[in-house]
């Protein structure tokens, strides 16, 4: 693929705002920064007149797309759709996630990433194995029969299935013995804490003995900040270090109170969209309810996209424009330990990209 530059108005590294700078681009990799007067002579230029260019998105946490449920429709074309869905609202890289269910449909949502892979599928980073090892109390929409304490075995036995596919659980600390959860970093997979009813002392316990250092959407099923018990959330809150994910939506948490957390965590907080798609099969019937939706009348899913995320941050959480494009991109990058190739426009990194007008509509999603 020859080398192209892509000029917009306005370019945006993840660290500052750049007037007349062109990013060029060799194959899918970052090649410069420059300024357009020093293009090389001859090089094919994209124009993007009154837009920002900006590091395109990443959701770390949705469910499926266009009435396919991973976990109802396990296949590659699922997987095809859910990242036709998550381009088209700005992130390109996806990580697809299967909420509580039996050990078949991990093994089936497991087999269908690798199909995926084997077939050129792009954008997919890995599973998100979300429970069913969390606490029943905070299950929210979690299938209750399957919701259980994982014995070593049973770990090792789904980490072995799921080598190099599974990149994320999501836990209860609380629920899992300490060599369940060094088990599972064991193989290189990111713990999240979530659907967890954990004491304050029990999510510092995790968080600064245990090495967890992420926790799943901030307040939603989780031990709330109590003033005798401050809970999950609490710990999150005042922690120097661990991050979470918060679904800016308007109905899982009030604008308010991500914008309270926002100012507690700075950097440590992050978006992902939770989104869902219609269903009436498997476990969880998906009905889509105005913006949201609910399985068996509890709230289950949203029906956001990255986009509609980064712009409700903006517009009714009062983050500026360049933190709530972090909150999208580089955050969720670092989680998962992938900020030296994405959420960021430098230099070796990959070429992709968001284009903004200046209202913040979404232009276009690069991913070359």
């Amino acid at each position: 693929m020859p080398t192209i530059a892509y000029l917009p108005e306005t370019l945006f590294t993840g660290k500052e705002f750049l007037s007349g700078h062109a990013v060029l681009v060799n194959d899918d990799t970052i090649e410069a920064i420059l300024p357009a007067t020093r293009l090389p002579a001859g090089t094919p230029v994209q124009h993007f007149p009154g837009a920002t260019l900006a590091p395109a998105f990443i959701d770390i946490q949705i469910y499926g797309a266009n009435k396919k449920l991973l976990a109802v429709h396990p296949t590659a074309d699922a997987l095809q759709d859910l990242y036709n869905y998550c381009a088209a609202g700005g992130a390109p890289l996806f990580q697809p996630t299967v909420a509580t269910n039996t050990t078949e449909v991990f093994h089936h949502a497991i087999d269908a990433v690798r199909s995926y892979w084997q077939q050129g599928g792009k954008g997919c980073i890995g599973l998100h194995v979300e429970g069913p090892w969390i606490s029943m109390e905070k299950r929210g929409a979690h299938l209750p029969q399957c919701v259980h304490a994982p014995t070593v075995e049973e770990a090792k036995a789904l980490l072995e299935y799921g080598k190099g596919v599974i990149t994320m659980i999501t836990l209860a600390p609380e629920v899992c013995s300490p060599e369940v959860i060094a088990l599972v970093q064991s193989y290189g997979v990111v713990v999240s804490a979530g659907h967890s009813s954990a004491s304050f002392a029990q999510a510092n316990q995790a968080f600064n003995e245990q090495g967890i250092g992420v926790a799943t959407h901030m307040y939603n099923a989780m031990s709330a900040l109590q003033h005798r018990e401050p809970g999950l959330a609490g710990a999150l809150m005042l922690h120097p270090s661990a991050m979470a994910s918060i679904i800016p939506d308007g109905y899982h948490v009030d604008y308010a109170a991500i914008r309270i957390a926002k100012q507690l965590m700075g950097d440590r907080l992050f978006a992902i969209t939770d989104a869902v798609t219609e269903t009436s099969e498997g476990g969880y019937p998906h009905q889509l309810a105005g913006d949201k939706y609910e399985s068996n009348g509890i709230l289950s899913g949203s029906a956001l996209t990255m986009h509609k995320a980064f712009v409700n941050l903006v517009q009714h959480c009062a983050i500026p424009v360049a933190e709530a494009l972090r909150m999208c991109s580089l955050y969720p990058a670092r989680v998962m330990k992938l900020d030296g190739q994405y959420g960021t426009i430098a230099p070796g990194c990959k070429a992709n990209f968001v284009i903004l007008e200046a209202s913040l509509q979404l232009v276009a999603t690069i991913a070359v």
